[in-house]
Formats: structure tokens, C-alpha cells, sequence
């Protein structure tokens, strides 16, 4: 799951170069939920229920939107930033499902779980700096409001996370996923159909459909999947451990293959905010 996500950000990168952000991430759902439905269908039918859920779909109705809203928004974030920014900035997750499973009741705020989120969110102010200074001084990919649309990324990304914990108990993960992914699917067809149209398909090369298609089943299907069946099975800080290897290889990845630098602030940054989510997910 980390070493799919951690790809994510590369491939992300090399599918923008040929497809509109907004485009890019319809397409990823629909895709997504085109490969999950016959899943879906199976796993309903095989436990003798119905298709569509009888119980809980408000909730999994505001999940299908924080998923739709926290891939779109991470497209359009990595859009206009670097894979390493993006890498580490959506690390913050951690702490904002904490923020937001404190507020349901599923989780408890202690004095050192708040010297984490401190140290953690100063941590992404170092990289917001340096992605500030970048665009006034050098003209460099990283920016300001990029770095700030990923940041609200993660944040729909931690709702997704904590409110879906609740509902994979009731519904299990291939539903509450199927779920997410179908009624984004739905919810994106009119700005697929709107985007499509002058959009020249046939100019598209191997390399930018075989993004799209990697994006959408593994780091949106798979790795999803995965997460939550792993949240049945071992505590939430337990999984957190792993979570953090992403922005580290993401950005190792990064430097290898689209040439990124690691920069002292970056490496600041990145320190800090690890050394910020690790306290809070042991406090």
C-alpha cells in the first residue's frame, strides 16, 4: 500500500503532463469505480444483501463527496507543486484524523498528542515558506497555493479516513469503498462529459494512458482496500508507522525520477513534520 501510494505522486506527475487536473481526476474515479463495481456486485450478493445499502447512506453518500473532493483537489494540488511538497504535506494525515476522531469521540487529545500537531503543522509552514519564496524569487514548479490545495486535500482525505472507519464496521471495505468510488463516478459525469469534448483523446501517448490506468486502480482501489481491511486488523498508530515511509520514498522517488532537489528547507520541513506526526500518533 505505501509503496503504490508513494508512486502515486510520480505517476501523478507524468499523467498531468498529458491530461487537465480536472479531467485527470474524473477519469481516475470513473475508472476506479468501473473496476470495483463488479466487485461490489459480488461481495452484496454473495452476503445476501442488496445492492444498494439499506441503512447508513447519508454517511456513505459524504464519503463518495470527500473522496471525490480529495482526489480532485490532490491532482490539481500536485498540479501546481512538487511531488516532494505534495508527499509531505498530504503526511499531515495522520494528525488530522486524530483532530477529527477526537471530535467524534474515537480517539483522545493528550498534551503530547498537541506538541505533535504543533510541530507537525510547523513543519508544513517551513515548506510553505520555502514554496512562497520559490514563486516570488526563482519561478520554481513548487507554490504557495499548490502546496495550500493539497493541504485541503489530506484534510478530506482524514474525514474520508475517519468517518469511513466507523462505516467499514457496518458495511465492510469493499462497500464502503465500491460505494465511494461508484457514487463519485456518478457525481463526475457531467464535468467528464463537459471536459471530454474538445479534449484531443487521440494525442494522449502510452505512457499518459498507462498512468491514468495505474492511478485508478491501485492507489484509489487497491491501496483503499487495503488501508481499511488493515485498520480490522492492527491499531490505527500501528498502521500510522507505515504511513510515514511514504513521503520518504515518494521523495526519493521524486529526485530519481523527475529530478527534483532535495533542499535544505525541504529536508527541514520533512524532518519536522515527521518528527511532529511520529510524537502525536505515540502520545
Amino acid at each position: 500500500m505505501v509503496l503504490l501510494w508513494s508512486a502515486n505522486f510520480i505517476i501523478g506527475k507524468v499523467a498531468l503532463r498529458e491530461f487537465p487536473p480536472l479531467l485527470l481526476g474524473a477519469l481516475r474515479i470513473a475508472l476506479a469505480g468501473i473496476f470495483l463495481a463488479p466487485i461490489y456486485w459480488r461481495k452484496t450478493r454473495t452476503a445476501g444483501k442488496r445492492f444498494w445499502p439499506s441503512r447508513g447512506v447519508p454517511m456513505l453518500a459524504l464519503l463518495a463527496i470527500c473522496n471525490v473532493g480529495n482526489q480532485l483537489l490532490f491532482l490539481s494540488g500536485l498540479n501546481r507543486t512538487t511531488a516532494t511538497h505534495s508527499a509531505w504535506i498530504i503526511g499531515i494525515s495522520p494528525v488530522l484524523v486524530l483532530l477529527i476522531a477526537a471530535r467524534i469521540g474515537l480517539e483522545q487529545i493528550t498534551m503530547r498528542k498537541i506538541a505533535g500537531m504543533a510541530i507537525a503543522f510547523a513543519g508544513v509552514a517551513v515548506l510553505a515558506g520555502q514554496a512562497s519564496g520559490q514563486q516570488a524569487l526563482l519561478h520554481t514548479e513548487a507554490t504557495l497555493a499548490g502546496d495550500a490545495i493539497t493541504g485541503a486535500a489530506a484534510l478530506l482525505f482524514a474525514l474520508y479516513a475517519a468517518y469511513g472507519k466507523k462505516t467499514t464496521e457496518l458495511h465492510g471495505t469493499i462497500v464502503t469503498n465500491g460505494f465511494a468510488y461508484m457514487g463519485g463516478a456518478v457525481l463526475l459525469a457531467p464535468i467528464v462529459l463537459w471536459q471530454a469534448r474538445a479534449f484531443p483523446f487521440a494525442g494522449i501517448t502510452a505512457a499518459g494512458w498507462s498512468s491514468l490506468v495505474y492511478m485508478a486502480i491501485f492507489p484509489s482501489a487497491i491501496c483503499y482496500l487495503i488501508y481499511y481491511y488493515a485498520l480490522t486488523r492492527i491499531s490505527a498508530s500501528r498502521l500510522a508507522a507505515f504511513v510515514y515511509l511514504e513521503p520518504v520514498i515518494a521523495t526519493l522517488m521524486a529526485v530519481a525520477f523527475l529530478g527534483e532537489r532535495i533542499t535544505p528547507l525541504l529536508a527541514v520541513g520533512g524532518a519536522v513534520i515527521f518528527a511532529g506526526v511520529f510524537l502525536t500518533e505515540r502520545g
